[in-house]
């Protein structure tokens, strides 16, 4: 009623899109109902949130109450808006909004969105909605709070920059030096770092992960070892070996008994024997170089002992090893009696150290690269795991664990509590109480009513002015703002969105110089589809570049509809003379180099050696590679650029990604398109993505 009839008739048939359902977002569900938007037949929200309400959330997000526990926060937070408000049109979802529900969030569903409205907590899935807004010119709403601090940005169409624009990212959020982590933890956050990095990934994550992949697939494990980085591929050799000798120290199978026995190995190797190594090789670098070592921030660890044993190893091995039986599959034991007398009847007895001689890691540097004996040990470990390819069937199956900080009952956030006060006790730190853990280890972001409510206000006041059209008179009418309550007034900062960002093409006038993230090239041939052989003398002879390669854009792998570089594999031949000597052209050495001594071996046999069958087999087979190599790609070069769109991005096993991938394809007569080009002179130039309609 203050904005007025004509602000109120329009705000009754916008449709709005708000992703999340948390603290932001039921503020931004209750102002939406209490404005009166989705009121009138056109209108409508759509809420979607995967998550479900928590106790923990009911502080802050006002919409839920105590019997709403367990349900899921879209549903329930639009039960309550609608009972406010039952003249408000509103759907609410369980659906995750990313590359994996674009079957759902189609183009049909996007175009006839008035604003999406982001209430999100992580900069992968605003970066995704941000994405899909600047395809579909869509206004978006973005804000995010931390404590007493909030922000809020408002995104116009080829008026401002876009989110992604600022190039943010959480990759580094929260990083600590690996050596600190690994050796010279000094604070509290270093333990729980530490445990949930290296002792929770490597036991319950990634290790049961890679030997599953192992057991079920050798011969398919190897090959994707090889594209691993090398730190990468001992740390998953070593785990598929750890895995296989529990099997061998158990007898074969892993029951509960033999569960307790891993956890406690586990405990005294982590919290006892590489303490001991650790501070003994520290010594010896004291006595040689007649330094002190533990200084500063270093702190000299001091070793458990289960001869005179403290409450907190009891609470290790409990939660350790019921997480092992979850992996493994065995009935966890959670009666804590029972498990006392499990661990009695074991008998566990504590060796006696001594010196090792291996070299411990002292260094205070990041660099986590292997020593040069790696790639001898790793060689050494894929020779001992081929004996196992052949017949895997006797190996047991493991469940590896994805880390859930909400649910009491699976032990998690138990077996990290008690891993980082081991830790914390080792280095003298002050033990971690267990919800500092779960915050920690969980990522939970604080949020304050305050900060929320006013961010919210701020947000609800930008889409008004959406509402009554004030894009049209340019960005100046809207305001981003930077809010740090604990700091007073002085940080209480609005300002103008930025305009686009200008991306320089490379290219000189008459051709476009430069252009935003808002632009593309559209290419409609819908009667007639262009092959790609077509497409690529369009793009060349348009813009006088020579293309170098044609992709899905976004995408980063090495995968391409048109690769200049298989192009040129059509000159290269395998020829034999009359006296039988083999010419290979150059390039054919790079993508079979196998191929280099059957040839030398070739020139170097007489006509009549027995020998010379062997070495002409490998070249044949060769020559038979690379004429498929070549028919493949004449395919696809002459075929409709859907054709080769198909063949390249397809997910060949049939199975939900090759249904999910034709429903979306499906449903599109389109293909955005990313274009690799260079002029002449080799410069690189940079080209807006194209949407090619067929």
């Amino acid at each position: 009623a203050i904005m007025g009839k004509d602000f109120q008739a329009r705000a009754a048939n916008q449709r709005v899109f708000l992703v999340g359902c948390g603290a932001l977002g039921c503020e931004y569900l209750k102002g939406l109902a209490l404005m009166g938007i989705a009121t009138g037949k056109d209108g409508k929200i759509v809420v979607t949130d995967m998550d479900r309400i928590e106790v923990s959330n009911l502080s802050r997000q006002f919409l839920f109450r105590q019997p709403d526990v367990g349900h899921p926060k879209s549903v329930r937070g639009a039960m309550v808006v609608k009972k406010w408000n039952p003249s408000v049109n509103i759907e609410a979802l369980e659906k995750k909004v990313g590359d994996d529900s674009e079957d759902y969030f189609n183009d049909k569903f996007w175009e006839n969105l008035s604003v999406c409205w982001n209430a999100l907590d992580n900069v992968q899935a605003r970066q995704y909605t941000d994405a899909r807004c600047l395809f579909y010119s869509k206004p978006l709403l973005e804000s995010g709070t931390l404590g007493t601090k909030c922000n809020h940005e408002v995104v116009l169409p080829f008026r401002t920059s876009t989110y992604n624009d600022g190039k943010e990212s959480d990759d580094n959020e929260n990083q600590i030096a690996m050596c600190t982590l690994r050796s010279f933890p000094y604070l509290p956050k270093h333990c729980i770092e530490y445990a949930k990095q290296a002792y929770f990934s490597d036991y319950f994550e990634f290790g049961p992960d890679v030997y599953e992949n192992f057991r079920q697939d050798p011969m398919a494990f190897f090959e994707q070892l090889d594209t691993m980085d090398s730190g990468e591929q001992s740390r998953a050799l070593r785990m598929i070996k750890a895995f296989i000798d529990l099997q061998e120290e158990a007898g074969g199978s892993i029951d509960f008994n033999a569960c307790v026995r891993i956890a406690f190995n586990r405990m005294m190797k982590d919290f006892r024997t590489s303490i001991l190594d650790l501070s003994h090789s520290a010594d010896e670098m004291e006595k040689s170089s007649g330094k002190k070592f533990w200084t500063g921030t270093k702190r000299r660890p001091r070793p458990v002992d289960w001869n005179d044993p403290m409450p907190l190893l009891m609470e290790y091995l409990y939660s350790t090893a019921n997480l092992y039986a979850s992996v493994w599959r065995a009935e966890v034991v959670r009666d804590r009696s029972e498990f006392q007398a499990v661990v009695d009847e074991l008998k566990l007895e504590q060796s006696i150290w001594e010196p090792s001689g291996d070299k411990v890691d002292l260094s205070e540097g990041d660099n986590e690269e292997e020593s040069g004996d790696s790639g001898e040990d790793d060689e050494k470990l894929k020779g001992e795991l081929y004996k196992f390819a052949a017949d895997t069937s006797k190996l047991q199956p493991a469940q590896p664990q994805e880390f859930e900080k909400d649910d009491d009952l699976n032990f998690h956030i138990d077996f990290l509590t008690a891993a980082t006060n081991m830790r914390s006790w080792n280095y003298d730190i002050k033990a971690s109480p267990r919800h500092a853990v779960k915050v920690t280890a969980g990522r939970i972001i604080p949020a304050l009513a305050t900060t929320t409510a006013m961010v919210c206000g701020l947000v609800d006041i930008e889409f008004a002015k959406l509402v009554l059209g004030l894009q049209s008179q340019g960005s100046d009418k809207f305001l981003n703002s930077n809010i740090n309550l604990a700091a007073g007034s002085g940080n209480f900062t609005t300002f103008a969105p930025d305009p686009p960002v200008p991306i320089s093409t490379g290219l000189d006038a008459p051709q476009p110089v430069s252009f935003t993230s808002w632009d593309r090239i559209d290419l409609s041939y819908k009667l007639n589809e262009l092959s790609v052989e077509q497409l690529v003398a369009y793009l060349e002879k348009s813009f006088g570049v020579t293309v170098n390669r044609i992709f899905l854009h976004g995408d980063t792998e090495d995968r391409a509809l048109y690769n200049a570089l298989d192009k040129k594999k059509l000159d290269w031949t395998i020829s034999y003379d009359d006296e039988g000597k083999v010419t290979v052209s150059d390039g054919v050495y790079t993508q079979w180099p196998q191929i280099r001594m059957a040839v030398q071996m070739l020139g170097r046999l007489p006509p009549t050696s027995g020998q010379r069958a062997i070495f002409k087999t490998q070249v044949e087979k060769v020559k038979v590679s690379l004429e498929q190599t070549k028919e493949s790609f004449m395919k696809k070069f002459q075929g409709n650029v859907s054709y080769a769109y198909l063949q390249v991005y397809r997910p060949s096993e049939e199975g939900e990604k090759q249904d999910y991938f034709d429903a979306v394809f499906k449903g599109k007569d389109y293909l955005t398109l990313g274009v690799d080009c260079h002029t002449e002179e080799k410069d690189d130039i940079t080209l807006p993505c194209v949407k090619y309609t067929f």
